[in-house]
């Protein structure tokens, strides 16, 4: 797994939410080469090796946010994420930006959703929307 380019925690989890920090298409600290398709499978690749380093899968997240230095590329980098996410479509935000660490053209971000109890909600994937019973005095 790659060390963070900056001072961050590349994987947090706060309560039942895992949050990886912004991936970029890097691999052994260099930009891999292909443009905005290679760096989005390898954007990918990078993602699932911090959520399973915290015992989660692709599977689990819930939200991306993704920042791209070109959204000329937008169809390009949406073939990419579909073969690296599967059947999986968590939610997504797509942002153009001037530019990215490393000179990099992609990046993704993820939250993922998991019981720090290790079980899921009644709803799969989701977070129950259920409120907490509260206890009678």
């Amino acid at each position: 797994m790659a060390a963070p380019i900056g001072p961050y925690t590349p994987v947090v989890r706060a309560g039942d939410w895992i949050i990886v920090s912004g991936q970029l298409g890097l691999r052994d600290g260099s930009l891999v080469e292909g443009g905005v398709k290679a760096q989005t499978a390898q954007a990918i690749v990078n993602l699932r090796s911090q959520l399973e380093s915290v015992g989660a899968k692709l599977t689990d997240v819930a939200k991306t946010l993704c920042f791209l230095t070109d959204m000329d590329t937008f169809s390009t980098f949406n073939e990419a994420y579909v073969a690296g996410f599967g059947s999986h479509r968590p939610a997504r935000s797509t942002i153009g930006v001037a530019s990215l660490p490393a000179n990099g053209v992609v990046e993704i971000e993820a939250w993922a959703f998991v019981p720090a109890g290790g079980k899921k909600s009644s709803g799969g994937d989701k977070p129950s929307s259920k409120k907490p019973a509260r206890s009678k005095k």
